[in-house]
């Protein structure tokens, strides 16, 4: 039906385009004469008058027929239909959109046009000489428009819009706008023209015909979030100002409602019962209390509080953020012998309630029944920490106090008490087990500790899994036990030209003691003391005492050092006191008391060290030699790696055998006789593997006399002389040792191999035994044995 009424549409267009152009004829130049009448005799006058031009032509677009689309007739005045004029056109598509007869000037359109692409085109037309081609008359430009079709319809933005609105909006609340675009001519008929209408979504919502703005259509009843959230709306779009035959478009709109805090919190029964053990600890979770709220998001939050019962101090409830669930925690500690069972009331509203919707009063109530378990309980203490003081000269077996624990339980089992020995390792105190009363075992020194802190455990005797312990804290109190003593040791000195009553030192006092008023000490001079005469000690009443000369006049030359004797003692009871010495030494200082000369120990005093510390010193600096010296003998020493160090070690070393000297003949090189006679060979020998030292070379002991023997005494003695320069020297290379290759022991079967000791040597020997001794030394038999041997060549 819509395909037929285009066509119906297009084809009254097309007759009224060509309707046009006919009336309108050819484009041509016209020319009309007029005479002018006058008197015989006289000229004729013409006057040519232009004809009518117009410059546009008409055509549809989306032609859809199989020939070229007839748009109209160019004419020149200047063709007489000789066939002399030819019609040339440019511009815009000439040729291939647009073609003209030569002849005729008829002219066409070689294809359909889309007004939507492109609304007019400008083209110029002339008339030109078949013969020459020379134009005829000037250019004519005109201008073919496309005329528009209904054919595009309406198109949105969106193919699917997302809206939103409050639940409970009042009737025409605007929720969105769609907006659609139509392609066609706005100012060419109502091809464009919209108006929006709602194809679903009634009756909730409404759309406004010419804005396309939607709004709610129902009332805040009927717009609950809670019975329907989502939404689906088409909004159509027609054009031809909606009327019938014109082209429709469509979109989706989905609105959601959004929540309002329009319900309140319910608990999802009126009564919650829990069991909870009497142990359990404060903080702990009892259980879990339920509402549910329809709403969501920050409209579902809520607030559980106990707003009665018999238990509000024994319980308490929290709110789960996350979950919006009450959390029934415990308050206190609970006690089943005490009480066995609780009733409370629980209240739930919302946390942020909209007065729109709803009242502060829309709460919900519900009934909490928490019921206690026994549990055996371990004893318990009475106090959760004990406090003791004893003073430090209490006797051993004395009771400084006691500790109680009871069994909470109904059974009220018997307890034990015993001391945990990781807290009294050294066993001072001793504990009752059936009392609790706790005891000295050893005695107490506040000095060394002034506190004692010990862990008390109290044990049940029916079952001694439960158990529980109490810190005790025991404090030693003070006992004057200890006498005061000088607080260094004081080494000064006196000038030779000191005056009587001139203070030389002041001295003060420490006790290990705390008494509690504080210390008091008193400085006198000991009665035993020999220099009563010489000083004496004044008391300033403040913990300390100044040393006075007590005459003029010290000769140092007749007593360099004087010893005072001082008795401290304190002012508690019983007193405590003790003696200390004061050395002084007689020193030749100048007019203003300035030390000028004084013995070694003076010198150090005034320097402030004592002997002592001059004695570290100096160890200190001994030591310091002592590495130096060391180190710089350790790093003179010369190292030599033995010849073989281990088994594992294995190294080539290159021998050289061809060298034979010369022989026995050769007298220069060494005695014969002592190769012949190893026993002239001292009884200690040097190793060769190892750089000799100077602590292996001990002065050269005196050398056995050497039996005389027929060879010549002058190689002997040489030979004995160098052996003797050798020994006794540590650095000479080669740190060799004389050694004998020609005894080989009595006995032996194959006798002497070296030619030294044969007598025969120069006579032929038979080596064909050789081959006897087995595969080894086949190869010596074969280099021996053969009769054209190279040795006997």
């Amino acid at each position: 039906m819509r395909t037929w009424t285009v066509v119906l549409l297009w084809a009254c267009a097309h007759l009224c385009v060509d309707a046009i152009s006919l009336s309108r004829g050819p484009v041509r130049r016209k020319y009309k004469e007029i005479e002018v009448g006058k008197h015989k005799g006289t000229e004729t006058l013409r006057r040519s008058r232009r004809g009518w031009m117009w410059n546009q032509f008409f055509l549809q677009e989306e032609y859809t027929g199989s020939d070229y689309l007839y748009i109209g007739k160019l004419q020149s005045d200047v063709d007489k239909g000789d066939g002399t004029v030819m019609y040339v056109l440019a511009g815009e598509g000439a040729g291939t959109i647009f073609v003209i007869d030569a002849n005729s000037g008829d002219l066409h359109a070689t294809r359909k046009l889309d007004r939507e692409e492109k609304a007019f085109y400008r083209l110029r037309a002339q008339a030109v000489s078949k013969k020459n081609g020379l134009p005829l008359e000037p250019e004519t430009e005109f201008i073919v428009k496309i005329h528009d079709i209904n054919d595009n319809e309406p198109k949105f933005d969106k193919e699917v819009y997302t809206a939103s609105v409050p639940e409970r909006s009042h009737i025409g609340t605007y929720v969105t706008q769609v907006t659609a675009q139509d392609a066609d001519d706005e100012l060419y008929g109502v091809s464009a023209k919209l108006t929006y209408s709602i194809s679903q979504g009634h009756p909730y919502f409404s759309v406004e015909p010419n804005t396309g703005i939607i709004r709610t259509a129902l009332g805040p009843s009927d717009m609950d979030r809670e019975q329907r959230e989502h939404y689906q709306v088409v909004i159509e779009a027609k054009d031809m100002a909606g009327q019938k035959g014109g082209l429709t478009g469509t979109t989706t709109v989905n609105i959601s409602l959004t929540d309002v805090n329009d319900n309140p919190p319910r608990f999802t029964k009126s009564i919650f019962q829990f069991t909870v053990p009497e142990l359990t600890k404060e903080g702990k979770p009892v259980g879990i209390i339920r509402a549910v709220d329809a709403d969501v998001g920050r409209n579902a939050e809520m607030d559980y509080t106990v707003v009665g019962g018999d238990g509000l101090d024994a319980f308490d409830i929290i709110t789960d953020t996350k979950t919006q669930e009450g959390i029934l925690t415990v308050k206190k500690p609970l006690d089943y012998e005490k009480k066995k069972s609780y009733t409370l009331q629980i209240q739930v509203q919302n946390t942020h309630p909209d007065p729109r919707f709803l009242s502060l009063n829309d709460k919900d109530m519900a009934t909490v029944r928490i019921s206690v378990e026994d549990v055996d309980e371990p004893p318990q203490f009475e106090k959760s920490s004990y406090i003791f003081k004893v003073k430090e000269d209490t006797n051993v077996g004395t009771a400084i106090g006691s500790v109680s624990a009871v069994d909470p339980d109904i059974q009220r089992s018997p307890v034990k008490y015993t001391i945990d020995r990781h807290t009294d390792v050294d066993w001072i105190f001793g504990i009752f087990a059936g009392n609790g009363s706790i005891f000295l075992k050893k005695t107490l020194d506040r000095e060394e500790f002034p506190w004692h802190n010990i862990s008390v455990i109290a044990t049940e005797f029916n079952d001694p899994q439960q158990s529980s312990r109490v810190p005790v804290y025991i404090r030693v109190l003070d006992v004057n036990d200890n006498p005061p003593k000088l607080a260094s040791f004081y080494e000064t000195f006196v000038c030779e030209n000191a005056k009587a009553g001139q203070k030389i030192q002041t001295i003060s006092a420490v006790d290990r003691d705390d008494p509690a008023g504080g210390h008091r000490f008193f400085f006198n001079l000991a009665p035993e003391s020999l220099v009563r005469a010489n000083f004496s000690v004044r008391d300033n009443g403040d913990n300390t005492a100044g040393i006075l000369t007590r005459r003029s006049g010290f000769a140092r030359m007749l007593k360099s050092t004087h010893l005072v004797h001082v008795v401290i003692s304190d002012g508690e009871l019983p007193i405590q006191s003790s003696t200390g010495t004061l050395t002084i030494r007689v020193c030749t200082c100048d007019r203003d008391g300035n030390m000028e000369m004084c013995n070694a120990e003076a010198l150090t005093s005034t320097a402030g060290l004592s002997t002592g510390a001059l004695v570290a010193i100096l160890l200190c600096i001994l030591i310091l030699l002592l590495v130096v010296v060391l180190f710089a003998a350790l790093k003179r020493q010369k190292k030599k790696e033995p010849l073989i160090i281990s088994k594992e070690d294995v190294r080539d070393n290159v021998v050289s055998y061809n060298d034979e000297g010369g022989g026995e003949e050769d007298t220069q090189a060494f005695d014969i006789g002592a190769l012949r006679h190893p026993e002239v060979m001292e009884d200690s020998k040097l190793r060769r593997d190892i750089l000799p030292s100077e602590s292996l070379y001990p002065p050269p002991p005196l050398r056995r006399t050497l039996v005389p023997s027929r060879d010549n005494a002058d190689v002997r003695e040489f030979i004995n002389q160098r052996v003797q320069e050798n020994d006794g020297n540590p650095t000479a290379p080669p740190y060799d040792s004389l050694a004998t290759y020609a005894y080989e022991g009595n006995g032996s079967v194959a006798e002497s191999l070296s030619s030294l000791g044969s007598v025969s040597s120069e006579g032929k020997q038979d080596y064909n035994y050789l081959s006897e001794w087995g595969p080894r030394f086949r190869k010596l038999a074969d280099m021996y044995g053969g009769e054209d041997s190279d040795w006997d060549s």
